[in-house]
């Protein structure tokens, strides 16, 4: 994959509600899709029409789901196994049996973990919470990594407000 469709995640924290909707005005004329931009602010904050967060960006959905899918995976492994050892004869002599109770447990685990996940907030936003509870705004950008340096430089021309956190290493494949 080259670097022109590798996607990574801007970090930005912004002071208010108004630099916010300025700043994502601006990465919009720079061709920002306004799918690739997440605003996330406390609870009481009113974001109005920016690009909010979603599930998938606000919770730990997709960290539960996957603990769920190996935990549930192993757990239905070590039942199947177990089913084997003390089945009555003629039942299956083969490990299909031992892989379809694996597949039923990691579909329940991933299921289960995911929503167990949906009431926990992001643990990759655990270093933003401080600015988020005195009233500033997180802006998310999702964008190809070859335009990381060119969007950072974008926002900091315009706005030496706005703190540039970061860039998250990897954003997962379906949000």
């Amino acid at each position: 994959m080259t670097l022109r469709y590798r996607k990574r995640r801007l970090y930005f924290i912004l002071p208010d509600v108004q630099i916010t909707r300025q700043v994502v005005n601006e990465l919009l004329l720079a061709r920002v899709e306004e799918r690739h931009l997440h605003a996330l602010a406390r609870d009481d904050t009113d974001l109005e029409d920016l690009p909010q967060a979603d599930l998938f960006q606000r919770s730990d959905i997709i960290h539960g789901a996957g603990m769920g899918l190996g935990i549930g995976g192993a757990t239905g492994a070590v039942a199947g196994l177990t089913t084997i050892f003390f089945q009555p004869s003629g039942w299956a002599e083969s490990g299909g049996l031992i892989l379809a109770i694996a597949l039923v447990g990691a579909m329940v685990g991933m299921w289960a973990s995911g929503i167990i996940g949906t009431s926990v907030p992001n643990s990759r936003l655990k270093q933003f919470q401080k600015d988020l509870d005195a009233g500033r705004v997180l802006l998310m950008v999702d964008i190809p990594e070859g335009r990381m340096e060119e969007i950072r430089e974008l926002v900091k021309k315009h706005h030496p407000e706005v703190s540039d956190r970061g860039v998250d290493p990897h954003i997962p494949a379906f949000p």
